[in-house]
């Protein structure tokens, strides 16, 4: 049997959503929009970054609401759980200026993502990694004699569950469960451990 690898979203499965908290901060509801709600990412993005630009919100002040926040309950002890067992790498479309104090957190796991442009504090812009870094990436370790193993909770997850050899839904919204259901949709982490376990 192939080495099994797991690729695992971060916001929503082991992180809060980033955006959303910095709504809450900021008193921008707008910003509550995620991948949950939009499915077109670039569309997604220049909303926000309209906001932001709107609103005079600065990188350092993102990075402040992101300095005070944990990961989920639950999701360094679930990851640390599941890294003895299997080689784990977070597929992220959030931005490597946001992810470092909780990827610090979950005792840097292998994470790719994309990046901000920033001038003078402000963002923007934003570079992909690639377009679909999330499917690529899962065809790429199949290429390369990897079995994927890989859970999401948005609509953003599905091209890379869909690519993966086994795929769960975590923590997903109705609307995302209704329209994949396909795949098996789990809430607790000791339900997610056992899945990836017992496909290893």
């Amino acid at each position: 049997m192939k080495q099994p690898i797991v690729t695992l979203d971060m916001e929503g499965v082991l992180t809060p959503e980033i955006w959303i908290a910095v709504a809450e901060r900021t008193g921008i509801e707008g910003l509550r929009r995620t991948t949950r709600d939009e499915p077109d990412y670039d569309v997604l993005m220049r909303y926000r970054l309209e906001l932001l630009r709107n609103h005079g919100i600065t990188l350092s002040r993102i990075r402040e609401v992101i300095g005070g926040l944990e990961p989920l309950p639950g999701a360094a002890s679930f990851l640390r759980s599941l890294r003895e067992q299997a080689q784990v790498i977070i597929l992220s479309d959030t931005f490597i200026q946001f992810a470092n104090p909780l990827m610090r957190q979950l005792d840097w796991p292998t994470l790719f993502c994309h990046q901000l442009t920033v001038e003078n504090d402000r963002i923007t812009g934003y570079e992909l990694r690639m377009p679909d870094q999330k499917r690529h990436s899962v065809v790429a370790l199949r290429s390369i004699g990897f079995r994927v193993i890989a859970a999401g909770d948005s609509f953003n997850d599905t091209t890379m569950l869909a690519a993966a050899d086994t795929a769960f839904l975590f923590r997903a919204p109705e609307n995302v469960i209704r329209e994949f259901p396909q795949y098996p949709s789990l809430t607790e982490y000791v339900e997610l451990l056992a899945a990836i376990r017992g496909t290893l």
